[in-house]
């Protein structure tokens, strides 16, 4: 590395930590296995504990939710979708005991093509509004848009929280149950985009929400055109390596190593869906960024290997920037440009 590029990345390292640390509200929470989550889960009953330690258990669930991966994020469309002007409303699949967590809100951004459409998934701990640009963007371009808020978030949000804490937190079941829901969530929405007359649906997912976009489409060959903001093989490595979640490791380590919580959260990891995603038609973009603290670059060009090695129809965009700065001018329009040019490209061919 050059002098020039040495210091260029020093700088870049200082202005993402200045913006991950301007939060101050974070919470090291306790460690729990979570058993009452994961008894709800498909397989629970079949799989019952027998003397298992609760690790034993939830490694055995873990497997067969791989291995049963249809079942395990299979859907069912909700009885009543209610669009209150732009403001659309669902019961989620997955009844969690935070009644605000439990409907699913969307924000839409009627285009004039109602035959193409995409859903967009924002960052963990993103306000009401963020994204709501990247919808309006598709919008302009003749593309509808739904911009969903994920488990725990905005107006999802339990009263008791700050932040989206019980989306990815050291309450191991409980954060996979998350994941199952938000999949699950986006799928139904995947239903409504139809009942509007979409024909041709593209998922946008940034951070967070790109893990649970791959999810999502590896099992719902509906989404056919793909744009992954930040991506990662393992669930378990961004929380363990990333800068933005010191506090869930924190919460986890006296527990549990990163290879134990590998293989927990296993079934959450786009690396097991590889095989299912390449299955289906779809064309996808991964974009990263090089300076990475969050996703570090080395589980994106693990990402990147795979999409080689099982053939993926895709582009890959690597920015000169961080995950915070990722958000910050200029970095921010040239990710917007990327992922909308793509999709729009894309989408008519899909």
């Amino acid at each position: 590395m050059s002098l020039l590029g040495s210091y260029y990345g020093r700088w870049m390292n200082r202005w993402e930590e200045s913006l991950c640390f301007r939060a101050t509200n974070r919470v090291v929470r306790p460690f729990d296995w979570g058993l009452d989550w994961a008894s709800r889960w498909p397989h629970a009953r079949e799989l019952s504990r027998n003397g298992d330690t609760p690790k034993e258990w939830l490694l055995r669930m873990s497997r067969r939710a791989i291995e049963q991966s249809d079942e395990f994020f299979a859907h069912r469309t909700p009885e009543v979708f209610e669009l209150h002007g732009p403001v659309l409303r669902f019961m989620s699949n997955v009844e969690t005991p935070y009644p605000e967590n439990n409907v699913v809100h969307g924000q839409w951004f009627p285009g004039k093509d109602r035959s193409r459409a995409a859903i967009v998934l924002p960052h963990w701990n993103a306000p009401g509004q963020a994204h709501n640009a990247l919808a309006q963007g598709f919008q302009r371009f003749g593309v509808s848009a739904l911009r969903l808020s994920l488990p725990y978030h905005d107006y999802r949000m339990p009263a008791e929280l700050e932040r989206a804490d019980y989306a990815v937190s050291s309450n191991v079941s409980r954060t996979i149950d998350a994941t199952r829901q938000a999949v699950l969530d986006i799928r139904c929405a995947v239903d409504w985009l139809e009942r509007q007359g979409a024909k041709k649906i593209a998922i946008v997912g940034t951070s967070l929400g790109s893990c649970y976009a791959f999810l999502a489409s590896a099992h719902d060959d509906r989404l056919r055109v793909n744009a992954f903001n930040h991506c990662s093989t393992y669930f378990a490595d961004v929380v363990w390596t990333g800068l933005s979640t010191i506090h869930v490791r924190q919460g986890l380590e006296e527990q549990l190593d990163l290879e134990t919580l590998r293989e927990l959260w296993m079934a959450i990891s786009p690396v097991s869906f590889f095989g299912k995603f390449a299955a289906l038609p779809k064309k996808s973009l991964f974009l990263y960024a090089k300076y990475d603290t969050t996703f570090l670059p080395s589980l994106s060009e693990d990402t990147l290997r795979r999409c080689q090695e099982y053939g993926l129809d895709h582009k890959v965009v690597a920015l000169p920037c961080g995950h915070y700065t990722l958000g910050e001018t200029p970095f921010k329009f040239l990710d917007g440009y990327h992922l909308i040019s793509f999709v729009l490209r894309n989408l008519g061919r899909a």
